[in-house]
């Protein structure tokens, strides 16, 4: 199964009820990790051509808070339908089995020992002031976590994160994780 984890900058000055408006957000890198290579790459928007035929053909795009942000967001530069690609999303697993979403950072050092490299202001400042490469670097490093996250859940069953003072375990269920994506790859809008 060649599964794309990915992730995505964006800019934007707006902001509706204290939350970011996806819809006007501008699309700055996706970094993504290929279990097919084994690599991790980056993409301005200037170089997303390059990036489709990779998501073409995957069989599983993962993600954290990929469903309700990254998808949309790349959906309005794709030329076809992401959602036609089986996706999992970390964020919407933690919820599904805590009730509550849990920051990337909080289930990184939790579980991992490490966190993110930034924040996601950080790099709109970065790419504001020309900085393209050090915003790829620190998309690749969201990737990565992402990734090791999903990796570490699949063996263990569970992550860990902070509650209070005290890390806690929280089960996940992985069982269908991997199943069901194959045959979804190809979403024959590109010509491929």
């Amino acid at each position: 199964m060649r599964a794309i984890t990915f992730d995505i900058e964006t800019r934007s000055d707006s902001f509706s009820r204290g939350k970011v408006d996806i819809a006007t957000q501008e699309l700055t890198v996706v970094g993504v990790h290929d279990t097919e290579t084994g690599e991790y790459t980056a993409y301005t928007q200037e170089e997303l051509p390059k990036l489709w035929p990779i998501f073409e053909r995957a069989d599983m795009l993962i993600g954290f808070n990929s469903d309700t942000f990254d998808i949309p967001i790349l959906n309005r530069y794709y030329p076809g339908d992401l959602t036609k690609i089986k996706s999992l999303d970390l964020l919407a697993e933690v919820y599904k089995a805590l009730g509550r979403r849990i920051r990337l950072q909080a289930l990184g050092e939790a579980t991992l020992k490490r966190g993110k490299t930034g924040d996601g202001l950080e790099a709109q400042k970065w790419w504001e002031e020309g900085l393209y490469d050090k915003v790829k670097k620190y998309c690749i490093e969201d990737v990565r976590l992402t990734r090791d996250l999903y990796d570490y859940a699949l063996a263990n069953g569970h992550i860990k994160y902070k509650d209070l003072r005290e890390v806690k375990e929280l089960k996940l269920d992985t069982r269908n994780w991997e199943t069901g994506g194959e045959g979804s790859s190809l979403t024959h809008t590109l010509g491929l």
